[in-house]
């Protein structure tokens, strides 16, 4: 089954939690704290591998989560990492937050992506020993693991893409210029998967064809199987229209080729840009030779490669196959030395909402600190009070207009305000 797009929720793995011990040897009167650190859990990663063609292994499975990391343990003993979690993605997925906004587009064999990050251990109270504070009696709790829902969307590589209406023989001349074996049919939408062939020519080039299923008037609309189909053909250098010379259908094949350009450019600017090469199909067939004239002189005055073909006997197929090398080398046609990752900018304001019980604060650095803090334990909120002053958070609630008893949540803990000043 082939599958283009798959939503999932990914989960990164909790940090274990620090270790709250102190050294107890006989003969050792002063053992002080030895409590390890808590290990990091595991990230969630994307890989890009050459051999996948499909993203179908998301499609039953949606919920992905790293393994955690271990606690801390006495005599400074720190907890192991979590393994990531590796998930395979085929070349060209491109990967979209719940935002739409694009996080990476991977292209490249074997290149990784962070998709969620693990959380980060806890340290352990031998972490926190400093001249003034020689026997903490608090650790760190391990950092829970980031939480996202993306977008899996598979867009083909390949630097030739066959387009044209149902039937014109597209899947024919793939099979016959490479190693792949679409279903061939005499009916409509025989093609319902793309195909990606790989053609080799005998001077050593070589180059990747797109079979995308036949498209129809309206199909940037998504009429027929458009929308679903058109995004294999984004990242193609050449467009390969094959028309029907013989007519077999009862349709112009002129008006075949302007209804096809009509539709990828208006499904997207790219494709204006993109060269365009018509091979007239089907030319061993007598109705064919009849239109061959009138269809030559056309593309001749609109100065668009022509190569009249057969799919069926190989007639012409050498010509058509070498001119696109030729047009490949005059274009860029290699993707990025690196995968691409798109950096997204993260505030680190402090943001402070009013809401119906009180106030709400939100601040990445300061919510993961109060995630790791054991709010059950005396010491390690005292020592979470002194670094919260470093983000000025009371002045700032009181420029806001808090008054003192007011509710404060700070990543679903609650707080009540009491200023000092």
């Amino acid at each position: 089954m082939f599958i283009d797009e798959a939503r999932i929720s990914l989960g990164g793995g909790k940090g274990g939690n620090g270790c709250l011990s102190f050294r107890r040897e006989k003969y050792v009167p002063h053992g002080g704290p030895d409590g390890g650190d808590g290990g990091r859990g595991g990230n969630v990663i994307l890989r890009a591998k050459e051999d996948l063609r499909t993203l179908i292994d998301f499609h039953y499975h949606h919920v992905f989560k790293a393994g955690n990391g271990s606690h801390g343990k006495g005599s400074n003993k720190n907890g192991k990492d979590a393994e990531d979690l590796i998930l395979n993605v085929p070349l060209g997925t491109v990967v979209t937050d719940d935002k739409g906004r694009i996080l990476a587009d991977l292209i490249l064999e074997g290149e990784e992506f962070i998709a969620v990050p693990g959380g980060q251990g806890g340290r352990g109270n031998a972490s926190f020993t400093t001249p003034k504070r020689q026997a903490p009696s608090f650790a760190e709790k391990g950092e829970p693991g980031e939480e996202k829902k993306i977008l899996l969307e598979l867009k083909i590589l390949a630097n030739v893409g066959l387009v044209g209406f149902p039937n014109v023989g597209k899947s024919s001349l793939i099979s016959r210029i490479s190693a792949a074996r679409p279903k061939v049919a005499e009916y409509p939408f025989t093609t319902i998967i793309p195909h990606l062939g790989v053609v080799f020519l005998d001077d050593g080039r070589s180059f990747s064809v797109a079979d995308v299923p036949g498209l129809i008037e309206g199909a940037h609309h998504g009429k027929g199987m458009g929308t679903a189909f058109l995004k294999h053909l984004e990242r193609t250098v050449v467009l390969l229209h094959i028309i029907d010379l013989a007519s077999v259908e009862g349709r112009d094949p002129i008006i075949d080729f302007e209804t096809i350009q009509k539709e990828v450019e208006l499904y997207g600017s790219s494709f204006t840009t993109k060269k365009s090469i018509v091979a007239g199909n089907k030319i061993d067939l007598p109705r064919a030779r009849k239109n061959l004239d009138a269809v030559t002189a056309y593309f001749n005055n609109k100065k668009i490669p022509f190569f009249p073909i057969s799919a069926a006997t190989g007639e012409g197929i050498t010509p058509l196959i070498y001119y696109l090398a030729d047009s490949l080398e005059k274009k860029e046609t290699h993707v990025s030395e690196k995968v691409i990752v798109y950096e997204l900018e993260e505030s680190h304001d402090l943001i402070i909402d009013k809401t119906k019980e009180g106030w709400e604060i939100k601040n990445k650095k300061l919510e993961r600190i109060v995630q790791m803090t054991d709010l059950n334990n005396e010491e390690a909120v005292a020592y979470l009070q002194e670094r919260m002053k470093r983000f000025h958070l009371e002045e700032e609630l009181l420029a806001k207009g808090a008054i003192e008893g007011d509710k404060v949540k700070i990543s679903g803990f609650e707080f009540d305000f009491l200023p000092k000043t």
